[in-house]
């Protein structure tokens, strides 16, 4: 069945969001959008509410539709819920994770290795994205698998919005990627790789966080922590 009309802005708007051809701060105008794509008015306009609803676009009265910038609480906020998200994928995946997939996300992790060692960060966020896709690959669970690519999407945006640096936290994610692969190559309890799946990526909240708040002069909140 062919995507309605609403649909089909949706895709444009979504695409050229995530990859970056609408960075933060630009300015979504419809009568423009209209006519660069041969469709009217209004799936735009329904296009630019659901956005709105789900975070990538902000309608400023009188100004118009924005594509959002995100902050430092923003960055907190996605990784929060990215980590109960993929720690659960990880975890409904693993069971069903074949030993090809446990060596696909071994390579993964040592291009990883590798993009670190000559300085390509650009690269070494593309295979994180990639090893994390791979354990949670065989999750049935397709309102779950949806939200996850929902929150990657984003984070990808923020990241390339702003950038985060915690000094030797990537090579300590690159062995936390080993470990995980053993857990789940052992038949961990799910609920033991939940966790490890979830503190993982609070790993890197806790070090971005702390680093920044070393800069600044102060100690970050204990909340983060926690």
């Amino acid at each position: 069945m062919a995507a309605s009309k609403a649909e089909q802005a949706y895709a444009v708007l979504k695409a050229r969001i995530t990859d970056g051809t609408y960075g933060p701060g630009y300015r979504l105008v419809i009568d423009q959008l209209a006519r660069e794509h041969g469709i009217s008015s209004v799936p735009w306009r329904e296009s630019l509410r659901r956005l709105e609803a789900e975070g990538w676009v902000e309608i400023v009265p009188n100004v118009g539709a924005l594509v959002r910038t995100f902050d430092a609480h923003a960055f907190e906020r996605t990784i929060r819920l990215l980590a109960r998200l993929e720690g659960l994928a990880t975890a409904v995946s693993a069971p069903h994770l074949t030993p090809a997939d446990l060596a696909e996300a071994r390579a993964f992790n040592a291009q990883m290795a590798e993009a670190l060692a000559s300085f390509d960060t650009n690269l070494f966020g593309r295979l994180n994205r990639r090893f994390h896709e791979v354990l949670c690959s065989k999750s049935d669970d397709t309102r779950l698998n949806e939200l996850l690519a929902n929150e990657w999407a984003r984070l990808d945006f923020i990241r390339r919005s702003a950038y985060w640096h915690a000094p030797g936290r990537a090579q300590a994610s690159v062995a936390e990627h080993e470990e995980l692969v053993a857990l789940i190559e052992r038949g961990a309890d799910p609920d033991e790789i939940e966790t490890a799946a979830r503190q993982h990526e609070v790993n890197t909240l806790v070090a971005v966080t702390t680093y920044d708040a070393a800069l600044a002069g102060h100690t970050p909140s204990e909340s983060l922590l926690a």
